[in-house]
């Protein structure tokens, strides 16, 4: 508890205004609850005849009388009115000061929760800010291993848990044990044995509510983590529909769904019984509290004649006014305990260390004048290599191709380049300059990414182009879909550019969710484009279309093409053959022919397809 309060505590410091106020009104809130109850003493005495009676005037002496001065004062007013026959003035001022003080407590206890709802939708608000930022500034690495509906899961569901059961420390953190607190000041001055009778009971409640609560928090967890899983379910599922019914694997993906979904249900219920149990442990301690306050109080007003009986009813108000935050206090203890939960599966995320950054004084590369270049380098993503001593040199405004078999390493080539992924060994340069020493940023702003799946976001084919130079005007947008040859299609939809896209660019063909992802690119004018199997997943009227627009986009720029198909790149300077992880040819299209080798065994290959 006390650590994540720690955590959490930059995110509250930026609140500390409303934490200041919310305290002040809550502390007003408890003394006027206690208040509300010794306010009760003057109307009872009124009302059954027993009022003290005061004919002076009383004296102010200061503040440490400023108790005894109030209760010496209201007797003088109500024994005027007594004693000239008016009892129903009386019974209006006494009415009156409850009703005041009843008013009063309701009127800070809005205020406290007014702070209290700034500062906890507040800092939940910068929680989910700071959880996007970091899931967004993760390197790819973080989520090879990972379910992405986990991840999901952390920054929807655990973010709400937190505000729906562990914030709620914030709201009873002063204000329960302040009430608590003035309640017994004003007990004691009443009746210190009674006042002791009540406390005994509060640290016995206490105390077997813990031992009900203690594997909450581990059943919060495992409940918290299975519904990631759950989510993970959904989101693949609905992900690869089509392979989902294609194979008729429905009753695979439903059983698994079912499995997860019963885990919950059980995890949940272990959970409730023990929330459930909160309410009827505290309730039934705080009926033997009552009753033994009534037998005990009962001796004392009835046969000692120590308590009167309007201050013992006061009194009773008192213990119920202990016990009432006692009892919230017990049931938030079990709340806490998802929270506490939630919160370290947040936290969790939030200190996930970037095992990529940028370097102390990292440079801004911010132009490619002369090559790239690529120096014995080897990397695995696992345990195997999947580069070995990998060398090659893209000078500025050629056109290098990689092909081979899958596994080769190709694609490999294209997330090193980006970072990432870094290498293991060996380094990478553009200009001479180490790219792990220059920003990533920076790297990024000079590369133009076209890959295999066209990625597009659900959103306008504008917004989709603007992604990576978001002040571009229609017209820029217009010329990036012509040199991508989307232009064609585009033209001819009812809302043209401001056509939405779809969930993942549905809304269109393979071949035109490619052109528009080649558009992208364009838009953006980089002088180092990566083309990672941009052609692979395309039909042949598809392929002729995306290729044409391709070498649109190459012209005049430093180009690395990952290609699957060869009839792609016959007119690369440079194609580099890769055979697990190593250089097995390199050349011109014609001398490769001319070799006899791998190529020329690949391009028979396909031209059999």
């Amino acid at each position: 508890m006390k650590k994540i309060l720690i955590q959490l505590s930059p995110f509250i410091k930026k609140f500390k205004k409303h934490v200041i106020l919310n305290v002040f009104f809550n502390l007003l809130y408890a003394l006027f609850s206690a208040l509300a109850f010794v306010s009760l003493i003057p109307m009872l005495d009124v009302l059954f005849g027993t009022p003290k009676i005061v004919k002076e005037r009383p004296i102010r002496n200061g503040i440490a009388d400023i108790k005894s001065y109030g209760e010496q004062l209201l007797n003088y007013k109500v024994s005027g009115y007594l004693e000239n026959g008016n009892a129903q003035m009386a019974l209006v001022i006494v009415v009156a000061l409850v009703i005041t003080t009843f008013l009063l407590k309701n009127l800070f206890g809005y205020f406290a929760m007014q702070h209290v709802m700034y500062l906890k939708n507040g800092v939940l608000n910068l929680l989910r800010k700071d959880m996007y930022n970091k899931i967004i500034a993760l390197p790819l690495k973080f989520y090879s291993k990972r379910q992405k509906g986990d991840v999901m899961a952390r920054i929807l569901g655990d973010v709400n848990e937190m505000q729906n059961s562990f914030f709620i420390v914030l709201e009873l953190i002063v204000r329960e044990p302040a009430t608590i607190v003035f309640s017994l000041i004003f007990m004691f001055s009443f009746s210190w044995k009674l006042t002791l009778f009540v406390l005994f009971f509060i640290p016995l409640a206490g105390f077997l509510i813990s031992r009900i609560g203690k594997s909450l928090k581990s059943n919060s967890l495992k409940a918290q983590q299975e519904s990631g899983k759950l989510i993970s379910i959904v989101e693949e599922s609905l992900t690869g529909l089509k392979i989902v019914k294609g194979y008729n694997a429905e009753p695979f993906f439903r059983n698994n769904f079912t499995n997860s979904s019963d885990r919950i249900l059980r995890l949940s219920n272990k959970i409730g019984l023990k929330n459930n149990l909160a309410g009827p442990v505290s309730e039934v301690l705080g009926i033997v509290t009552i009753a033994v306050l009534l037998w005990y109080g009962g001796q004392l007003v009835l046969i000692d004649k120590v308590i009167k009986g309007t201050d013992f009813l006061a009194f009773m108000g008192l213990a119920y006014a202990i016990l009432t935050p006692a009892k919230a206090i017990s049931k938030a203890s079990y709340r806490v305990k998802n929270g506490m939960a939630a919160a370290d599966r947040v936290f969790e995320i939030l200190h996930e260390d970037d095992t990529m950054p940028d370097v102390p004084n990292a440079i801004a590369l911010n132009e490619f004048k002369s090559e790239i270049a690529i120096n014995n380098i080897s990397f695995k993503y696992d345990d195997d290599l999947v580069l070995k001593n990998f060398s090659i040199k893209v000078p500025k405004g050629k056109t290098v191709a990689l092909v081979g078999q899958s596994g080769s390493g190709k694609s490999t080539i294209a997330n090193l380049l980006t970072r990432f992924y870094d290498v293991n060994e060996g380094h990478i340069t553009i200009d001479g300059n180490d790219i792990k020493n220059i920003t990533k940023k920076s790297l990024r702003d000079l590369m133009g990414l076209v890959t295999q799946d066209s990625i597009l976001f659900n959103d306008t084919i504008k917004n989709n182009l603007r992604i990576g130079k978001q002040d571009a005007n229609e017209d820029e947008v217009i010329e990036a879909l012509k040199i991508a040859n989307a232009w064609e299609f585009v033209k001819d939809l009812p809302l043209g550019i401001e056509t939405n896209v779809g969930d993942a660019g549905n809304n269109f063909s393979g071949g035109q969710k490619q052109r528009l992802s080649i558009a992208r690119a364009v838009l953006k004018n980089p002088p180092i484009m990566v083309l990672d199997e941009a052609t692979s997943a395309l039909d042949t009227e598809s392929e002729r279309l995306v290729q044409l627009a391709l070498e649109n986009m190459m012209k005049n720029r430093t180009s690395i093409v990952i290609a699957h198909r060869l009839s792609t790149i016959q007119n690369a300077d440079e194609i580099i053959v890769m055979n697990k992880g190593t250089i097995a040819e390199q050349g011109k299209h014609s001398e490769l022919i001319a070799k006899n080798g791998i190529y020329k065994k690949l391009v028979d290959m396909q031209s059999f397809e």
